[in-house]
């Protein structure tokens, strides 16, 4: 039995059970990783999983139940159990299941490669990464190198008709470096991730970019407290976007919990601002073209010239605010659908990195954040970080054992995107100004 007859079969069972209507996830996968450190495999694992979620609904009650062991002659009592437990909970007006829609064709995604790589092919890699890292002069140590891939399988079913299957391969290579020694090492890394191999930076070139960035992290210093513009590398800006689309999921905003709960149709970034979700991107790592609940997925713009254009919705939220599903449930097989975004992106600028810092006498250039301060409720923003200070335009000493404080509306509204937008997170954006912000040093 294939997984869309499994689960349709489970469904027949929870609606003989009693259940009003019901959804069923199964969510599988395969992957193979592998660690190596200092010219020696450490670790190599192969995983395989499948979890299966029902969801039950009675009225307006629900209720969740999940499993591991994948068993049709089980059904009858886990479609028992789920809608028994769905009778004595309370009540939730705002849960129900969508209208039936057809799942679009997503072979133009280009989701899946065909090629799985050997624990072979994925050792060469890794000690391609580490060995290219550890032969540069002033590395002393290797934290090492990992390659990975991973394919995995979503299939959901509702009792309203949808019925919809997803798959996805990922490949990955990372590296980490130590350079100096004692208390003065530093430590730093490189990453990569895509849906195809043909499209995975070569893994010396991700060694060496780790051994690099561990180098020029050497002999930080801790500058005095300030305020002054900062610059955010590409590897720590799509943070900035996280935070906001946090601040525009739907959930926080129906239990008000979010800055930017009264800030619909305002203008909260520069006019020149815009933000993107789009959940069918070719190879995008979070593409994919039905949502949690069945509901078709399609491009938005969430900032427009810098104006707030909509919330990130799920059936649930967009009920709670009178609004219609954007199509950004997430889903998994043991708790209920949630809002989030997919392939989100901060539109690039006009300016290249060295003109956007070009006139800044004394700046910050951050490279890493560490640790969270930020209160969803007011927008206030405080981080760990280190990087490089600016001086005259230009990259100076390395800085370490700082903090970097403001306001996440202060910040939305001083910010400028640099040209340099790469897709290779997720969730990506340019180099990025802001200004104004409080550096906490010495």
């Amino acid at each position: 039995m294939d997984d869309l007859s499994l689960l349709q079969d489970l469904i027949t069972h929870a609606r003989k059970a009693g259940a009003d209507a019901a959804d069923a996830v199964l969510v599988g996968g395969a992957s193979l990783s592998v660690a190596r450190r200092l010219g020696k495999t450490e670790h190599l694992e192969r995983s395989e999983n499948r979890d299966l979620g029902l969801r039950v609904f009675l009225g307006q009650r629900i209720a969740i139940v999940s499993a591991t062991t994948i068993d049709p002659a089980g059904f009858s009592d886990l479609a028992e159990r789920a809608v028994a437990m769905a009778r004595v909970v309370p009540e939730d007006p705002f849960t129900s299941l969508g209208d039936p829609q057809t799942p679009d064709d997503a072979g133009p995604l280009d989701l899946v490669d065909p090629h799985e790589p050997s624990a072979t092919a994925l050792v060469g890699r890794a000690a391609a990464a580490e060995d290219a890292m550890r032969a540069m002069p002033g590395i002393t140590n290797s934290e090492g190198a990992e390659a990975g891939y991973g394919r995995s399988e979503v299939t959901l079913v509702t009792s309203v008709g949808f019925a919809g299957r997803a798959v996805r391969t990922s490949h990955s290579i990372s590296a980490v470096a130590l350079a100096g020694s004692g208390t003065g090492m530093q430590r730093d890394y490189d990453y990569h991730s895509t849906v195809h191999l043909a499209d995975l930076d070569d893994p010396i070139t991700i060694g060496r970019n780790a051994g690099e960035r561990a180098l020029r992290r050497l002999n930080p210093v801790r500058p005095k407290t300030t305020k002054i513009p900062v610059i955010y590398d590409p590897r720590v800006s799509g943070g900035l976007l996280g935070y906001l689309a946090g601040a525009i999921n739907g959930a926080a905003i129906a239990r008000g919990t979010s800055f930017l709960k009264d800030k619909m149709g305002a203008r909260i970034f520069a006019p020149s601002i815009m933000v993107h979700d789009d959940p069918r991107r070719h190879r995008g790592l979070r593409s994919r073209v039905f949502d949690g609940e069945g509901a078709q997925t399609r491009a938005l713009t969430l900032i427009e010239n810098g104006v707030l254009t909509t919330w990130l919705l799920d059936l649930r939220a967009a009920r709670q605010l009178g609004l219609t599903s954007t199509g950004h449930a997430g889903r998994g097989t043991s708790g209920p659908p949630s809002p989030g975004s997919t392939n989100l992106y901060l539109a690039p600028g006009a300016l290249s990195p060295a003109a956007l810092m070009a006139d800044i006498k004394e700046g910050l250039y951050i490279t890493e954040l560490i640790g969270s301060a930020v209160n969803g409720l007011t927008g206030d923003y405080s981080r760990g970080a280190a990087g490089f200070m600016i001086r005259e335009g230009q990259l100076a000493e390395a800085v370490a054992e700082i903090t970097v404080a403001g306001n996440l509306l202060e910040m939305f509204l001083h910010l400028t995107p640099a040209n340099d937008l790469v897709f290779r997170r997720g969730t990506d954006a340019p180099t990025v100004r802001i200004e104004g912000m409080t550096l906490a040093g010495a």
